[in-house]
């Protein structure tokens, strides 16, 4: 496929730059998936070690929910 790409980068050089648009658009996206896969609190990882982590969510923790115009539903 790489091979495909590359040879008809070579017919059409106008092509390159789309080429290098999408392969930078496909790579943030992955990047963001994982980043918001890692360190979000809402993903949970370890269901053995951790199987309800909102339960440990202190006193001072905010359980918000929805928001419109500074009103908060909990």
């Amino acid at each position: 496929m790489l091979s495909h790409i590359l040879g008809e980068a070579k017919k059409h050089p106008s092509l390159i730059p789309l080429y290098i648009f999408i392969e930078g658009g496909s790579t943030g996206v992955a990047l963001y998936v994982l980043h918001l896969a890692l360190s979000n609190p809402d993903v949970s990882w370890g269901r053995k070690n951790n199987p309800e982590p909102w339960n440990k969510l202190g006193p001072n923790g905010q359980y918000k929910i929805y928001s419109v115009n500074g009103i908060t539903a909990n």
